[in-house]
């Protein structure tokens, strides 16, 4: 994202209301170079309009030929940023950091990502919590809306035709000829979906993430199951909601993904003719315990390559931001947001007083095995799918996926994730 682009999501009145002519007793000494540039006229002015007017006229056309005003000028006011500041590359008089194009990144502001399509969206998949007639009301209320006003294509599973309770209600008549249904597992649904919408609770999310094992359509979450964290959308006014979104106007937060390879020995007894490899996304977390076994798990833990630890315990959890809040908070990690981009690595009931959970960063691989002087084996699962056994000479190797999981906001990256952390979770709650 260019500097211009996070300009025009910053709070820029602030700065511009200490030029004379834009706020009361101000003064010039007291704005920032980039805004004492600004050219105010006499009288009553937008803020906004007057830096935006500079920055078309010079920025565009090259006559600021350094951006480390600009840069500074980003740094002073971030009350809409989520970025941390970009840090300065040269250490007193000699040091600075050595210039290589071929690692130079561009990363966007996680509170700029807003949603848009190049064309409307036809395509719709509704994943619905299975096994709960209370969300059957409102699954028919949204498909017949989705086909009958909205004249969208709409995905459901083939099982959830099989639900007698709805077959049953008189509501879902007629309907069933409307939709297309798919089968897990069968039928790719890669580039036939354009939008997902989810009723239910965090199951839903997680299993609309296992559908899509590379690129994922923007998700729309209905809270309609018992916890929610995932889910911030009420069903009450749902027309107005979707219809918002298929505007184009929301808030999208990128939630990473792992992606999740088991590497079999060669020594490895299981039938290669039928054993498939193992190479999977989560959304939440990847845990490595003990299974069956009485005795402790022996695993040994890699960072690119070099050993830092072997873990003796009841497992391991590898975890996103987003899966922060799952398994891992209750293992004793700490809750980050999903914008930060880490993984964190969890032990489940160390045998280690000073084994602490750890967040490291996102670009690094995670080697997991099977000590070799382990006296069992371990077993992993992906989000709590698909179990398999670890085997001595086995290896399981983490690493942050480049597909995540595009969520829509009900209000903002920020809001929705505090609002989860309150009532979901009663962070902070304490009686008066």
């Amino acid at each position: 994202m260019s500097l211009v682009e996070q300009l025009r999501f910053l709070s820029l009145d602030t700065d511009l209301d200490r030029l004379p002519g834009c706020g009361r007793g101000a003064r010039a000494s007291d704005a920032s170079p980039l805004a004492r540039k600004v050219d105010v006229p006499k009288g009553s002015v937008d803020p906004r309009a007057a830096l935006q007017g500079f920055l078309d006229r010079h920025i565009d056309k090259g006559n600021i030929s350094d951006h480390v005003e600009m840069t500074q000028y980003v740094n002073l006011w971030r009350t809409r940023s989520l970025n941390a500041p970009s840090p300065i590359q040269q250490f007193g008089p000699c040091g600075r950091i050595m210039k290589n194009s071929a690692m130079v990144m561009t990363i966007q502001d996680p509170a700029s990502q807003r949603l848009t399509w190049y064309k409307a969206p036809m395509a719709v998949l509704v994943i619905k919590k299975i096994r709960d007639a209370s969300v059957l009301p409102p699954f028919i209320q949204l498909v017949s809306w989705l086909t009958n006003e909205k004249k969208m294509i709409v995905f459901v599973e083939h099982s959830t035709l099989e639900d007698r309770l709805l077959t049953g209600a008189p509501a879902w008549s007629g309907l069933e000829t409307k939709v297309q249904t798919f089968t897990e597992g069968k039928d790719d649904l890669t580039d036939k979906i354009d939008f997902i919408v989810c009723l239910g609770g965090d199951g839903t999310l997680l299993y609309a993430s296992s559908l899509f094992q590379q690129s994922v359509p923007p998700v729309m979450a209905f809270h309609l199951g018992s916890l929610g964290f995932l889910t911030p959308f009420k069903f009450d006014h749902f027309q107005d909601q979707v219809d918002a979104v298929l505007e184009g106007h929301a808030a999208l937060t990128l939630r990473s993904r792992l992606r999740c390879i088991v590497l079999r020995s060669d020594s490895d007894s299981l039938e290669k003719e039928s054993a498939q490899p193992i190479n999977l996304l989560v959304l939440n977390e990847v845990v490595v315990d003990r299974g069956p076994s009485p005795y402790l798990s022996n695993i040994d833990l890699y960072l690119d390559g070099k050993k830092i630890t072997s873990v003796q315990g009841d497992g391991l959890i590898v975890s996103t931001p987003t899966g922060s809040t799952a398994y891992a908070v209750a293992a004793g990690a700490s809750m980050m947001h999903p914008s930060v981009p880490a993984i964190m690595v969890t032990p489940i009931c160390p045998h280690s007083l000073s084994f602490r959970p750890i967040v490291v960063p996102a670009g690094v691989e995670l080697k997991i095995a099977v000590s070799q002087d382990s006296r069992n084996t371990a077993w992993v699962s992906f989000d709590g799918r698909n179990r398999q056994e670890l085997r001595h000479g086995d290896s399981l190797r983490v690493t942050t996926s480049i597909y995540p999981v595009p969520s829509i906001c009900a209000s903002d990256q920020i809001a929705d994730w505090f609002e989860s952390l309150d009532e979901c979770l009663r962070w902070n709650d304490r009686k008066k």
